[in-house]
């Protein structure tokens, strides 16, 4: 069974599959001890799909509520910062009405919470979006995850030839090890100045012109640029990863980074020389004006992962989720 589905196969799914709006539980067999699989119908993911409007509307009227309640995951995490210092004059981010959407549903996964899909939606411009089930109801986990190169066709692709069931990578040998540490390698390849002329002595690999490549060369940078000030970054993963099989042994991985970029003033001074953020959206964020501040800058990812463990960076969103007083505040 296909398990990628686009619009036009939608309509014919819901006229033959009303009243199946919920995930489909498939109990294990007598004497199996391993948990209940669960299948994701097309009409609740084409639900959640539209439930996108309800987010949009809620960042519209600055309802921190509400988009705690339709988020989950990185998504809750930037929200709840995010919109509170919206309500302050920080500017809202704004969730465009996508449209031609490809379905992207896992087979078989284990339990109801926890389940997954992923959306590549085509239109106004092509963006990933991550829904993961959790308390009983689908919400917006990560997304919208703008693509930044050609997005990969997956297993189950019919436009790549390759049909069959879409595979979450952690139930594919080929391509488990690759997704489960990609996350991981990310972060070594960030904090190795070596990396920036392409591979770090972790042997960590991004090809020329990946913005990886760029955000390294910017960290590597940053604290030359703010003299003389002190600032210090550091690259932490935010949350969990989920991914899903490619041909040919890679995985397409979807997780998300948190960058710390702590600045504080230089040696004999009471203020910053080069601030990193406007003083608009410290205030926004903080209430005051402190001396020193730490912002928190969240990358959320779409990685392709070849069978080699080369990673090609194909959808990449960069937002300021927090900015607090750096309580760092030493002479550096």
């Amino acid at each position: 069974m296909l398990r990628k589905i686009t619009t036009l196969g939608l309509g014919l799914v819901l006229l033959a599959g009303c009243g199946t709006e919920g995930v489909r539980e498939t109990p294990a067999g007598p004497g199996d001890t391993s948990p209940a699989t669960v299948e994701i119908t097309m009409a609740e993911a084409q639900a959640a799909f539209d439930g996108l409007g309800d987010l949009a509307g809620a960042w519209r009227d600055q309802d921190c509520a509400k988009i705690e309640h339709l988020t989950t995951g990185v998504e809750s995490t930037i929200g709840g910062r995010v919109c509170a210092a919206a309500r302050v004059g920080l500017a809202a981010p704004g969730l465009p009405a996508y449209r031609d959407p490809e379905f992207l549903l896992p087979a078989r996964q284990d339990g109801e919470d926890g389940a997954w899909f992923a959306v590549l939606a085509k239109k106004p411009k092509p963006v990933y979006l991550i829904f993961v089930r959790a308390d009983g109801r689908w919400r917006l986990d990560a997304g919208p995850i703008p693509v930044v190169g050609k997005a990969p066709q997956v297993k189950g692709s019919v436009e790549g030839g390759v049909e069959g069931e879409v595979t979450d990578a952690s139930a594919d040998p080929d391509a488990a090890v690759g997704a489960r540490l990609a996350p991981t390698r990310h972060v070594a390849f960030l904090t190795d100045p070596a990396g920036v002329n392409g591979k770090g002595v972790g042997g960590v690999r991004f090809a020329s012109g990946d913005p990886m490549r760029g955000l390294l060369t910017e960290l590597v940078g940053a604290p030359g640029r703010v003299r003389p000030d002190h600032l210090s970054t550091d690259v932490r993963i935010e949350g969990p990863a989920r991914a899903l099989a490619l041909p040919g042994g890679g995985s397409l991985v979807f997780h998300a980074l948190r960058v710390v970029f702590a600045q504080k003033p230089g040696s004999g001074r009471s203020s910053l020389a080069h601030p990193r953020y406007r003083a608009a959206d410290v205030r926004a964020f903080t209430g005051g004006t402190p001396k020193s501040v730490a912002g928190s800058e969240i990358l959320v990812l779409a990685t392709r992962v070849a069978k080699d463990n080369t990673m090609t960076t194909v959808g990449l969103r960069r937002v300021l989720a927090d900015v607090t007083e750096n309580s760092d505040q030493g002479s550096g």
